[in-house]
């Protein structure tokens, strides 16, 4: 039995966890947190602390878990460099599973990614676009930020210096050192995401779409459940799911 807490249990992914949870017999609930209540209270019960709050919050929430000697799985995304820096920097006193996206297929997604541009080769242009919901408030996605990094880490690329955010007006030619970023937003997408390989004469679209965050929801349960097993660490779901 793992017991578990859910920090932002009142979000939408608080809310998958909780049901998720529910229907696995492996798995205890010791504590749903949100805005306004006290993880310190109830962090003594638990084994591992699965965060889904908000990217501000996080920081806070490893760093009790760190005084606590409680695993963490954190699934916020849109830290800031700093935030991040410090938040990873716990994982010499505690073991972490730090992931943008918890979803099987998705974690597959980028073992294709890398697989498909290390293939292909430089005479493929890169093009990345993702959907979410209207409420998603963070932009491009944590999981498109992922696929992004391992293109550019494949083509031994800069990010920063290779992303384009859209194109707009007179921007001349596409370079053959730029990767294609373009975030879209609308209705209730749970989140949709493409990689694009186009060369003269053919082009390659790998592409992941969720219908439930039932799926992101069972993912991160099931790093809760590895993550509490394993030394202090840094992790993400490609360890989690063996594809390393």
């Amino acid at each position: 039995m793992t017991k578990i807490i859910i920090t932002g249990s009142k979000g939408r992914m608080g809310q998958a966890l909780l049901a998720c949870a529910a229907r696995i017999p492996e798995i205890e609930v010791v504590g749903a947190v949100d805005q306004g209540d006290d993880l310190g209270r109830v962090i003594a019960q638990a084994e591992v602390v699965i965060d889904f709050s908000f990217h501000n919050a996080t920081l806070g929430v490893a760093e009790l878990c760190a005084r606590n000697k409680k695993a963490v799985v954190i699934g916020t995304t849109g830290h800031s460099a700093d935030e991040k820096a410090r938040i990873v920097a716990l994982q010499t006193q505690i073991p972490m599973v730090m992931a943008t996206n918890f979803s099987t297929g998705v974690n597959t997604l980028f073992w294709l990614t890398r697989k498909a541009a290390e293939i292909l080769g430089p005479g493929f242009d890169l093009e990345v676009v993702e959907m979410h919901h209207r409420l998603k408030q963070d932009a491009p996605s944590g999981t498109a930020t992922t696929l992004l990094e391992i293109l550019a880490d494949v083509r031994q690329l800069q990010l920063a210096e290779a992303l384009r955010h859209g194109r707009h007006g007179i921007v001349g030619e596409r370079t053959p050192n730029e990767i294609g970023i373009h975030a879209l937003r609308g209705g209730d997408v749970v989140g949709d995401h493409t990689v694009i390989f186009a060369n003269n004469g053919e082009r390659i679209e790998l592409t992941h779409k969720a219908s439930s965050r039932d799926t992101f929801a069972n993912g991160a349960l099931r790093a809760a459940q590895w993550v509490v097993r394993q030394k202090p660490g840094r992790y993400d779901m490609q360890d989690v799911l063996g594809l390393k």
